[in-house]
């Protein structure tokens, strides 16, 4: 059986693709987002239906809340709660952003190779209770976010507010 905390440690050479590559898009991603939004900031109330997280702003806040908790539990830090109302405006909403962002980098900045396979066991807010490698969580720190910024993209675009740009990794700046 193959050790985790070799394989993380070596993965990012093997593969030619890192968590470090991964955030510098994302944060590509978010930072074009933010711009976009502050042009139509009526975006942020496009409905994605029912649920906990019903529009385009109460769904950007829960991938920046997501990024956080998790970096801060990878940090071994107090987990900051959802706030009792989701903020609403853009500044509020992106305001949480750069700490959260800020805490993943440095702990992916900063983890010893052994560490990547060190398991944490965490409650989540929908599934319950999980037992998760570090590496693990910070992968899925990230693809959350990536998934979840599809689904906007998509139904902006059906909301009709489809003049974006290319969101694909191939058309940014990120991995020259």
């Amino acid at each position: 059986m193959t050790d985790p905390a070799a394989v993380s440690a070596t993965a990012a050479h093997a593969d030619g693709l890192g968590f470090r590559d991964l955030m510098a898009w994302t944060d590509e991603e978010t930072r074009k987002w933010e711009a976009w939004l502050r042009e139509r900031p009526e975006a942020l109330e496009v409905s994605l239906g029912e649920g906990r997280w019903k529009t385009v702003g109460a769904l950007i806040y829960h991938v920046f809340m997501v990024e956080r908790r998790y970096a801060e539990r990878l940090l071994d830090q107090p987990v900051t709660p959802y706030a009792d109302e989701t903020p609403t405006r853009l500044d509020d909403i992106f305001a949480h952003y750069p700490e959260a962002r800020s805490r993943l980098e440095r702990f992916v900045a900063n983890a010893r190779p052994a560490e990547w396979g060190e398991m944490l066991t965490f409650e989540t807010i929908l599934a319950g209770s999980f037992d998760a490698s570090k590496r693990k969580i910070v992968a899925h720190a990230l693809m959350h976010g990536i998934r979840h910024w599809a689904q906007i993209a998509t139904a902006l675009r059906q909301a009709g507010q489809g003049e974006q740009w290319l969101h694909d990794i191939l058309t940014t700046s990120t991995m020259e």
